[in-house]
C-alpha cells in the first residue's frame, strides 16, 4: 500500500511513525512533512489542493490521510473524494463540528450531549452584559480555528471583558473570532478520547491527557500542548464508558441526523465534573499531541485500522498493556514569538522516541522551524516509568537558552496501577 500523509506537525510525524511499521505499507509520501519524516516529502502545502489530487493520482496513491484541520474545512477531502481517490477524514460540512464552536455547542444542546452552558455572540456590548451577569470565572471562546490559542479561562470579569473586546472588536484572531462563545467555566480533571468514526459507527480509542498551558503548575497562556500522556490512570472504567456511549456515539448520531455524516477521527476534549464527563470540545482530527501518546499503543497495522473504518468493516484494534508519556521541547517564546533557526540536539535512546514538529534541516543538522519544535516520548510498564524516561532524556536541553519544556507532564497522576478503560 502506497500512503500519503498530509501536514508537517508532530501529529503527522506520530502517524507516519505507526505506518512505518506496518510490512503491508511499502511507500509513504508526507506533504510537505518535517526534517525528521521517515517518508519521502513531497513539496506541496495542505493548502494546494490540485497539486496534491494530481499527485496523488500519479504516484497512484492508495490512501491519503488528512492530519490537520484548516484543510479538512478547506474541503480537501470532499476534492480527493470527487476526484475518485481513497481517503481518511470528515468531508467540509462534517469538519464544521471543529470550525464553528457556535455550532458545536448548539449540536449538543439540541441533541442533549453533556457540556457547558453557553451563548454566542457577535455584538461585544452583549457579550459583555452577559459576562457581567454569569459573573467569573468564565470561558471566552472564538468560534473559528486559532491554532488552539483561541480560548481564554477568565479568573476574572476584567479579563473576560476585556477577552471579549479583544477577539469582537479588536480581531485578535481574525475571521475566526468575529463571532464568540461564552462559556460557563467547568472544574474538574480533562481528558481527551478519540475515536474512528464512519457515520454510526464509533471505535474509541484509549484516553489520554495533554497539558495546554505552557508552564509548570497549568499556568501562563494555552499553547497548542506542551504534553500528554495515555492512558488516564485516574480514569474510571465507569467514566470512559459513560464519555463513549452518552457522549461519542450520540454525537455521531447527531451529525448523520444533522445531514454531516462524519467519516475520520472524532476527537472529544472532555472535563470529568461532579455531574460526570461533559464536553469542552469537538475536534475534526487526531489530537496533537495526543496522538503522539496514543498511536503507540496500538498494536495491530494502522493502516488496516484506516481500511476497515473506510469500508464499513469493525476494526480489531489492540491494545498494548503499557503506558505511552511524552514531553513537548517548545521555542523560547512560544505561545508568543520566537526565533526560528536554531541548533535542535538530537536524542536517540533505546527507552525514548523522538517526535518531529517544528524542524528543519541545515548544513549543522537540525534547526528549529515552529515554536513546539519535537516531543520526547517513551512506552514502559506504567506512566512513572515512561515519565522517569522522558525526563532523563531532556537533561541535555536543560540550560539551552532557546528551548523550554514542561517539568511536571503527568506528575499529578503517577500510578503504577493501569486503567482498566480499554476496550
Amino acid at each position: 500500500m502506497k500512503v500519503m500523509v498530509i501536514g508537517r506537525g508532530g501529529r503527522e510525524h506520530s502517524i507516519i511513525q505507526k505506518l512505518a511499521e506496518s510490512e503491508g505499507v511499502t511507500k509513504i509520501y508526507a506533504a510537505p512533512g518535517n526534517a525528521g519524516v521517515e517518508a519521502e516529502r513531497v513539496e506541496i502545502a495542505e493548502t494546494e489542493q490540485d497539486q496534491l489530487v494530481a499527485f496523488a493520482k500519479e504516484k497512484e496513491v492508495d490512501l491519503t490521510i488528512v492530519g490537520p484541520e484548516n484543510p479538512l474545512l478547506d474541503g480537501l477531502v470532499d476534492r480527493f473524494r470527487e476526484a475518485g481517490l481513497r481517503v481518511f477524514g470528515p468531508n467540509q460540512k462534517a469538519a464544521l463540528i471543529e470550525g464553528s464552536k457556535h455550532f458545536a455547542k448548539k449540536l449538543m444542546a439540541d441533541y442533549n450531549i453533556p457540556t457547558a452552558d453557553y451563548a454566542a455572540f457577535t455584538d461585544v456590548e452583549e457579550a459583555k452584559a452577559y459576562i457581567r451577569e454569569k459573573g467569573a470565572p468564565i470561558v471566552v471562546k472564538a468560534d473559528g480555528l486559532a491554532a488552539g490559542k483561541g480560548v481564554v479561562v477568565a479568573q476574572t470579569l476584567e479579563e473576560a471583558l476585556e477577552s471579549a473586546e479583544d477577539m469582537l472588536v479588536n480581531g485578535q484572531f481574525g475571521e475566526a473570532s468575529r463571532e464568540i462563545v461564552v462559556e460557563e467555566f467547568l472544574a474538574g480533571k480533562e481528558f481527551s478520547l478519540m475515536a474512528f468514526v464512519n457515520g454510526r459507527s464509533v471505535y474509541p480509542m484509549t484516553s489520554a491527557r495533554d497539558h495546554k498551558r505552557a508552564f509548570e503548575g497549568d499556568r501562563g497562556p494555552n499553547t497548542g500542548g506542551m504534553g500528554a500522556f495515555a492512558p488516564v490512570p485516574d480514569l474510571s472504567a465507569d467514566d470512559y464508558h459513560f464519555a463513549v456511549e452518552s457522549i461519542l456515539q450520540p454525537t455521531a448520531d447527531a451529525m448523520v441526523e444533522e445531514g454531516r455524516p462524519f467519516t475520520g477521527i472524532l476527537y472529544a476534549g472532555l472535563i470529568l465534573t461532579k455531574e460526570g464527563p461533559k464536553v469542552i470540545e469537538f475536534n475534526a482530527r487526531f489530537g496533537d499531541p495526543e496522538t503522539q501518546v496514543v498511536l503507540p499503543l496500538i498494536e495491530n497495522p494502522l493502516e488496516q485500522v484506516f481500511t476497515d473504518v473506510l469500508d464499513g468493516r469493525d476494526p480489531y484494534i489492540r491494545w498494548k498493556e503499557a503506558a505511552c508519556a511524552g514531553v513537548v521541547v517548545a521555542s523560547k517564546g512560544y505561545p508568543g514569538s520566537y526565533e526560528k533557526g536554531k541548533p535542535v540536539p538530537v536524542i536517540s535512546t533505546a527507552e525514548t522516541f523522538t517526535v518531529h514538529a517544528g524542524t528543519e534541516t541545515s548544513a549543522e543538522g537540525y534547526v528549529s522551524s515552529g515554536g513546539r519544535v519535537l516531543l520526547v516520548g517513551s512506552q514502559a510498564e506504567n506512566l512513572t516509568t515512561a515519565l522517569e524516561n522522558v525526563y532523563e532524556h531532556l537533561q541535555q536541553f536543560d540550560g539551552n537558552k532557546n528551548f523550554y519544556y514542561r517539568r511536571d507532564i503527568g506528575l499529578s497522576s503517577i500510578t503504577s496501577t493501569m486503567s482498566p478503560n480499554r476496550k
